[in-house]
């Protein structure tokens, strides 16, 4: 799902909004990851993070992610915010064809390993287990929970800089 707001009937569908952003300083370089876990009904929310030592944003934007649908605890219903179009796209449009093309991606006149592959299966494997739907956002552009998982996804990639 791209921008734009979430019909009231589909919104009320969703129990559990995952926020998520990753931060890599150098790509590769030190990076972070960050969620918030908000179940609708009951309003309450958890805050999730983490980083390595030497990552791409793109591995800490996928990681994110999950760890926010490894935290729930039974199958969901979920709507997933996040600024990567990666990720996005990559569950809801490239995923399937990766799977069936053996886990490679064209490129050009050759097929190659989708990059990532262990961390796009590990989610592949937690999808399986909820109903997940993408909403794109802006990336700091002032959404409060987007602005929140950054600033937890930097602290996190700041623990390992020299």
């Amino acid at each position: 799902m791209a921008d734009g707001d979430v019909s009231s009937a589909a919104q009320s569908e969703v129990e559990v909004q995952i926020f998520s952003d990753g931060a890599c300083s150098g790509n590769p370089g030190p990076g972070g990851w960050a969620c918030i876990l908000r179940h609708l009904k009951s309003g309450t929310e958890k805050e999730l993070s983490g980083g390595l030592a030497d990552t791409t944003n793109n591995q800490m934007e996928l990681q994110a992610v999950i760890s926010g649908l490894a935290a729930l605890t039974r199958p969901t219903r979920v709507e997933v915010i996040t600024d990567s179009t990666y990720v996005a796209k990559g569950c809801s449009e490239w995923m399937a064809g990766w799977k069936r093309n053996g886990w490679k991606r064209r490129e050009g006149k050759q097929w190659k390993p989708v990059k990532n592959e262990e961390l796009w299966k590990q989610l592949d494997q937690l999808l399986g287990q909820h109903r997940v739907r993408f909403t794109i956002i802006k990336g700091h552009s002032g959404h409060a929970e987007n602005e929140r998982c950054d600033e937890l996804a930097v602290a996190e990639s700041a623990k390992f800089r020299v």
